[in-house]
């Protein structure tokens, strides 16, 4: 890759190079997992909109789930799909930033919803006498507007940051567009880039970690200490789920920061 001065508004995406042999398998596989996705989320939504009973606030948090895991893997599974029988994966500036803008959008917005959904159960099973006095309805659309407008304005700053940068690359070294990989595009100075970055993934992971750990640390406490067998089977039904798509969430992220410093380029 030679290192230039360019005015081109036309980018180059070299990230995912699958051989001939692998192609079919790996595009039904992700086309796969899309169309399941697609229907699961869609069916949470429609359930929860179309039966009365589930109008509560821990069904508001789903729901937002739910929508924001729509979201995210529509900017980037379509795009993938198409790429993997393009001879040469090509894409504008504009449209590669943002594919990186929603894709952060995505990652952060569900590290904070998780966050209120593990506030939400520590009130439910620690306190669950005062849950419908503190998470409220309101409550939580607040939390929520709250959590998607701090992800918005976050990653406005990380890509205003990098959107600045003159550019002397063309080519993506990533199967998607994201920051790291735009500025990655720039011969200029980008420490301020890796700083804000470093600490907007540390401060967003560092505070749903820390989070996470803390409320079910207390619910392991309170479960341990009344000994019911009741409130230990709703707290492992409740807190199951959550978990595991935290330790999802969790391992994305850590794999995406690992594959920037060690890419894979050949399957």
């Amino acid at each position: 890759m030679e290192n230039y001065s360019i005015n081109s508004d036309i980018l180059e995406i070299q990230g995912l190079d699958i051989s001939e042999s692998s192609i079919y398998p790996v595009f039904f596989a992700v086309l796969f997992f899309y169309i399941t996705l697609l229907i699961s989320n869609f069916g949470v939504l429609i359930l929860i909109i179309t039966e009365k009973s589930l109008h509560q606030p821990m069904y508001l948090l789903f729901c937002n789930l739910s929508g924001n895991n729509l979201f995210g893997n529509t900017v980037l599974l379509p795009c993938l799909l198409s790429d993997m029988f393009a001879s040469k994966k090509l894409t504008t500036y504009a449209q590669c930033a943002t594919q990186a803008f929603c894709s952060h959008i995505f990652g952060s917005a569900s590290h904070m919803i998780l966050i209120i959904m593990a506030i939400d159960r520590y009130v439910a099973i620690c306190n669950p006498l005062r849950y419908t006095a503190i998470m409220t309805t309101k409550t939580i659309v607040k939390l929520s507007v709250s959590a998607w407008g701090v992800s918005i304005v976050l990653v406005a700053i990380l890509l205003g940051l990098t959107i600045r940068l003159s550019r002397c690359r063309y080519i993506i070294l990533n199967a998607y567009c994201d920051n790291a990989s735009l500025f990655k595009l720039s011969c200029e100075d980008v420490y301020i880039n890796n700083l804000y970055g470093l600490v907007f993934t540390a401060v967003l992971f560092g505070s749903s970690i820390g989070c996470i750990v803390v409320t079910y640390l207390r619910i392991a406490m309170i479960c341990w200490t009344k000994k019911s067998k009741e409130l230990n089977n709703r707290a492992l039904q409740t807190c199951g789920s959550h978990l595991l798509v935290f330790i999802i969430m969790l391992w994305t992220g850590f794999l995406t920061i690992i594959l920037h410093r060690f890419p894979i380029t050949h399957i």
